[in-house]
């Protein structure tokens, strides 16, 4: 490998390091396309960050996956490459599931960056202004993605609830009760590990309080959450927390 020291310009790298460069890149554009969101909200306001959002990921995915194929050779149509549209089902779920891991083992490494060095109250603190933001952001991408429309009710809120990052991970469930939907989350991998680990459930009640919250209001402003139940509140063997929803007639 080269000396670091004598690197001027890309030219002066080994494959190594040109392979860690263009993920560095990746990495960079990546945060880069937040903070366009995050400044955008700040001066216009969420609403308005998110029909930019619209427009900017629309075009930035068509662009790039365009350009990507040209140099690295793989056919792809309307921005989706032709490896994923033409992946056997099984694979894609597969890789569903990989991602949404990935997501969630970088939401703890998250945690645990803010936690190891400011404790555990500062780390929650910042757990649960993200899900302020990421939950709405997830409810308007997953209406994008299914097409539901402006306010499709607590019909749409359950077939929303299933697309969530979540929704690949845990063992989730909903049921209608006096037209009322209620969800529970049955199985859930944070829980279950330190349920091995011996350890008391993890306290997500303030976190949970946001997420659902803002998640159901974002796919319609309508829906009113209850939280039935969730740590560090005692519960069932059959589910970790319980939420119920309505729309006030």
């Amino acid at each position: 490998m080269a000396d670091k020291e004598k690197i001027m310009t890309a030219e002066d790298m080994d494959q190594q390091q040109l392979a860690e460069y263009i993920m560095d890149m990746f990495h960079r554009m990546m945060v880069h396309h937040t903070l366009w969101f995050r400044e955008v909200e700040h001066q216009l306001g969420f609403e308005k960050a998110l029909e930019a959002m619209d427009y900017a990921w629309s075009n930035t995915q068509k662009i790039s996956v365009k350009r990507l194929a040209e140099e690295l050779g793989f056919e792809q149509e309307k921005g989706i490459p032709s490896v994923l549209a033409e992946m056997p089902k099984e694979k894609q779920l597969s890789l569903i599931e990989a991602i949404a891991k990935n997501w969630l083992a970088q939401d703890g490494v998250w945690f645990q960056a803010v936690e190891f060095t400011r404790g555990m109250n500062d780390a929650k603190r910042c757990n649960d202004s993200t899900w302020g933001r990421f939950s709405p952001f997830e409810a308007w991408s997953i209406k994008r993605l299914l097409g539901l429309g402006e306010n499709p009710g607590l019909e749409g809120l359950e077939k929303a609830l299933n697309f969530r990052m979540y929704g690949r991970l845990n063992k989730q469930s909903c049921r209608w009760e006096d037209g009322a939907l209620i969800f529970e989350m049955n199985k859930c991998r944070v829980q279950d590990a330190r349920i091995r680990k011996g350890l008391d459930d993890y306290p997500c009640k303030s976190a949970g309080l946001v997420e659902y919250t803002t998640f159901a209001e974002a796919i319609d402003s309508r829906i009113k959450t209850k939280c039935i139940g969730c740590p560090p509140d005692p519960h069932p063997e059959n589910w970790f927390c319980c939420w119920k929803f309505t729309i006030e007639e």
